[in-house]
């Protein structure tokens, strides 16, 4: 491969103990082409000449570290995937008609969150309930995005007509090609900055469902037990976790037990 910058497993090596020190994240050793791909980007943007010139810019610099993070967090996503727990999200909401706090804690651009807030419409009959639904992300430009509700309409298209006359206003002349979630379901979710590995944590305790999906594969399984207790800790009884297709946490059989299709409760 043809890569302008220099680039060894030191500093392959160096980028994963900065990530992890920020933010608890293992890359594994197959990342580092995309390590190099990301950040490469960053060093053109500053006008680096090589991997080591920016990273001691990264050390002296706190405002890079956004960048950084922002750079090397991978926001994979889409309305309403792993469908089923969409469903089982339906199905408690019918059981439980009364207030309730659902977090979603990597909301990456906006599609889960906006997918849970579908749901909950659906499930109430009104885009005004009395759910509250939070969404949090490490990532400040995923944030931006998903604030902003606005999607490929290729995108968009993939959801029910139903569900694209209601929850989303289809984007003309110089929108065109573009879809935006109507302002009633925009305003359903409240977005915020978090790092899971932070110990202040800014969701109150008394949440009934997390979704955390497919973000814990990310950390060890010491940090895994710091943060899921850290988690779970802001369930009431009985609360959900709802965990990604590629997660498995028996080894943390003594936090919380599984119910079948990766969710969660509090033991």
């Amino acid at each position: 491969m043809d890569r302008p910058f220099a680039y060894s497993n030191k500093e392959f090596e160096a980028v994963r103990q900065k990530i992890r020190q920020l933010t608890g994240i293992n890359l594994a050793d197959s990342k580092d082409s995309m390590v190099y791909s990301r950040l490469s980007r960053r060093l053109r943007a500053l006008g680096h000449q090589s991997f080591q010139q920016y990273l001691a810019f990264l050390d002296t610099n706190k405002a890079e570290t956004e960048h950084f993070i922002n750079a090397l967090t991978t926001n994979l996503t889409s309305f309403f995937r792993e469908a089923h727990h969409f469903d089982a999200l339906a199905s408690f909401l019918e059981t439980h008609p009364e207030s309730l706090t659902i977090w979603c804690a990597a909301s990456s651009s906006g599609e889960e969150p906006y997918s849970i807030a579908m749901t909950c419409a659906e499930a109430r009959g009104s885009l005004k309930h009395n759910i509250t639904i939070l969404a949090s992300d490490i990532d400040s430009k995923m944030l931006d995005k998903a604030t902003a509700g606005v999607y490929p309409l290729a995108q968009v298209e993939k959801l029910s007509l139903a569900r694209r006359k209601q929850f989303f206003h289809k984007g003309k002349a110089a929108n065109a090609g573009q879809a935006r979630v109507i302002p009633e379901l925009r305003h359903a979710v409240r977005f915020f900055q978090q790092n899971l590995l932070h110990n202040h944590y800014k969701v109150k305790a008394g949440v009934d469902i997390i979704f955390c999906r497919n973000v814990m594969i990310y950390f060890d399984k010491p940090t895994q037990e710091v943060i899921l207790k850290r988690m779970l800790a802001l369930l009431k009884p009985n609360g959900w976790y709802i965990a990604g297709h590629s997660e498995n946490f028996s080894h943390l059989a003594h936090l919380m037990r599984p119910m079948g299709k990766t969710i969660y409760q509090v033991v």
